[in-house]
């Protein structure tokens, strides 16, 4: 069949498969309810091949992306094909079960044609609230996994066209936000509907034998190219290290991340062995999101025109020591993955410094700070809001970092401040750039940032989730280090507090919280640096603030 194949058709498809994903992605954020969707943009789409591999992604979140795969194939195994029919859609957030963390539930519809299945379309969505000990569903201070809100193992969310209204039921009363959890629940349906519907009208013009034909070859396809690529990076066995400050419980004791990645004859392996067990609080991370890392890392260092899809990871292959960090055993809680799955990115990606110094730039300063701020409006209702704040990226070879950008595997926005003052009794007082945090070099790191906020109106209960206190930004072929974050409370009575970089607390009406986000690492020399580019820094207040 793929010797029949017209090449034309082939990459009209391919773009095609694009569009349909990037139309899920547009619906899912236009018709979200809460901020965290609407404007931090953490939700993604995707399309599956009846065998779970990724035919297409959306422009979005990679760790959703990399961790939808995990989630079709555990629904799959659940719900077998020949069980499923037009109009089923399926639910999953357990992350021993195929899931991520709690607040990231998954939605699974297959699309038919002339009466079979012939792909499958996906969504996920960070749930502002998904119950739990703290507002957001995001406890630092967790140590099992029910602490941090309800478990949803592989379930059928609607039977045909019956929603499943007992599920429903359970779970708005088990909500902070019961409304809002809902909208944003009918927008991943409402993604998945056009997904279906879009990619029904494809097999309709190609007829689905065809179609699927071509599937397949889109993702050999992108395998010979991955593995192409990778046969140009120089076989061997590269380690990197990277430490994490604590995990929200035992605040003294950092995490260590270990891998040696393995390349050789168009393979890449990432062994993960020497890394920390297991820890109490929070920040395990289960296997779908080590591998998301892995995911990202791979497509980092091999072509970007290689169209991104299920063949570019056949060549990817994990050891990941179970007990550990990044293979934990249930109960181990595991809601602030996202800084872990991060950070084994920057070490697998830092493993490849020395042999790929064009691609691979100095360490980010590598945060996604997640904040959620949950109170009471005047009104009596409840409310809960998240923001997610950025740090500065690495400097490369060729080029400065890039200032308060996401990076290594997280694609969100902060809130921006019209945003979020209108929706709760909180007000930014500032939004900066952090002058001199930025490591230097002859390229130096991106700046972090300065945010402040202040609380108008009543008590408010604050889960925050920083990194880089203790652990700096490492340079890169002689370049420095990022400055480290911080984060501190200015009373309303005129006393300061100084917050660890992960912490669950309360602010009332007066009490300010200023975070200060990690710069990225320098590269190069210091001395080496070209004068007109340093006095630059100098006059738009970069450098030499203080």
């Amino acid at each position: 069949m793929t010797d029949r194949l017209d090449p034309i058709t082939i990459e009209v498809v391919r773009n095609k498969l694009d569009g349909i994903a990037n139309e899920m992605q547009s619906t899912l954020l236009r018709s979200s309810f809460s901020p965290i969707v609407k404007e931090g943009l953490d939700a993604s789409a995707s399309l599956f091949t009846i065998n779970g591999e990724t035919l297409s992604q959306a422009l979005a979140v990679p760790i959703h992306l990399a961790t939808l795969i995990p989630v079709v194939r555990a629904l799959l195994e659940t719900y077998p094909l020949d069980t499923v029919k037009e109009g089923d859609i399926y639910i999953l957030n357990d992350p021993y079960l195929g899931g991520t963390h709690l607040p990231d539930i998954a939605l699974m519809m297959p699309v038919f044609h002339d009466g079979k299945p012939i792909a499958l379309s996906a969504a996920m969505t960070h749930h502002q609230d998904v119950g739990g000990m703290t507002p957001g569903s995001v406890p630092t201070n967790a140590t099992e996994i029910y602490q941090e809100g309800v478990r949803i193992p592989p379930l059928k969310l609607r039977d045909g066209d019956v929603l499943n209204d007992t599920f429903l039921r359970m779970m708005r009363q088990n909500v902070r936000m019961p409304e809002s959890f809902e909208g944003d629940l009918n927008a991943q349906i409402a993604a998945c509907t056009v997904g279906a519907r879009r990619l029904a009208g494809l097999a309709e013009t190609q007829g689905g034998d065809t179609l699927k034909a071509i599937f397949e070859e889109l993702l050999d396809r992108s395998e010979r190219m991955t593995r192409s690529a990778l046969s140009e990076i120089p076989n061997g066995t590269y380690g990197y290290t990277e430490y994490m400050d604590n995990d929200g419980i035992d605040m003294d004791t950092p995490i260590r991340i270990q891998v040696a990645v393995t390349i050789r004859d168009g393979e890449f392996a990432c062994d993960f062995t020497g890394t920390s067990p297991q820890v109490r609080g929070p920040f395990n991370c289960v296997q779908s999101g080590t591998a998301a890392a892995a995911c990202f890392a791979l497509r980092a260092v091999t072509d970007p025109n290689i169209p991104t899809n299920g063949g570019c990871f056949r060549p990817l292959h994990l050891t990941l020591p179970e007990g550990s960090i990044v293979n934990p055993v249930e109960p181990a809680p595991v809601n602030a993955r996202t800084a872990t799955i991060k950070r084994i990115t920057s070490a697998i990606l830092g493993a490849l410094k020395e042999v790929l110094p064009d691609k691979v730039p100095a360490d980010s300063g590598n945060e996604l700070v997640i904040l959620m701020f949950g109170g009471q409006r005047g009104n009596g209702a409840n409310y809960v809001v998240g923001d997610l704040i950025a740090s500065g990226s690495g400097a490369g070879k060729q080029s400065d970092g890039v200032d308060m950008i996401e990076t290594d595997a997280t694609n969100c926005m902060n809130l921006p401040v019209e945003a979020l003052e209108m929706d709760v009794p909180i007000r930014i007082n500032k939004f900066e750039l952090r002058a001199d945090s930025g490591g230097a070099g002859a390229h130096r790191g991106g700046l972090g940032c300065v945010r402040e906020y202040e609380i108008l109106r009543g008590d408010v209960t604050v889960t925050y989730r920083g990194e880089r206190h203790a652990y700096p930004a490492s340079g890169s072929h002689g370049g420095d280090a990022g400055a480290p974050a911080a984060a501190e409370v200015h009373r309303a009575d005129g006393s300061l507090e100084t917050i660890p970089s992960k912490h669950v607390f309360t602010l009332s009406p007066g009490d300010r919280f200023t975070l200060k986000t990690a710069g990225g690492g320098g590269y190069g020399d210091p001395d080496a640096r070209v004068s007109e580019m340093a006095e630059q820094d100098r006059r738009n207040g970069k450098v030499g603030a203080g």
